[in-house]
């Protein structure tokens, strides 16, 4: 059953820009495309200090990062929970030179790619992540 919901914690807000339905119609998009189906997946937007308290509660990781993807997929459903701190999105998109809503964009892509089975660990990995990531930002433009 597709259920797609998004919730914010922390100090942050959504991006001006931001359209769940925009978001939904874009994640089926992306699961046509890798021929898997949208099951329940929750956006949890939030700041800096919130992302690093799940990274270390969860993940025993002391650092803050950009996403976490809790992957609960059962077969080719899409499932999980996607945490994804707004901060870290506004300074990596300063660092890459990017703007602000298109590296929302591939870290919500980056997420789902994650849920598909895509990894990033290796340089390899990351390499075939980031063919794959741009990948969903050209079918974003479709819609």
């Amino acid at each position: 059953m597709e259920e797609i919901l998004f919730f914010k914690e922390g100090k942050t807000d959504y991006p001006s820009f931001f359209s769940e339905d925009g978001i939904c119609q874009w994640l089926k998009v992306i699961a046509l495309h890798y021929r898997k189906v949208l099951g329940a997946i929750n956006f949890i937007f939030c700041d800096d200090e919130y992302i690093l308290s799940v990274n270390r509660q969860y993940l025993k990781h002391d650092y803050y990062t950009d996403v976490i993807t809790f992957d609960y997929c059962n077969g080719d459903v899409l499932s999980g929970d996607v945490f994804i701190s707004l901060d870290t999105v506004a300074s990596n998109a300063e660092e890459y030179q990017v703007s602000y809503r298109d590296e929302f964009h591939r870290v919500v892509c980056h997420s789902v790619l994650h849920l598909i089975g895509f990894k990033d660990k290796t340089e390899e990995d990351s390499k075939e992540m980031r063919k794959n990531e741009n990948i969903c930002l050209e079918l974003l433009k479709t819609l």
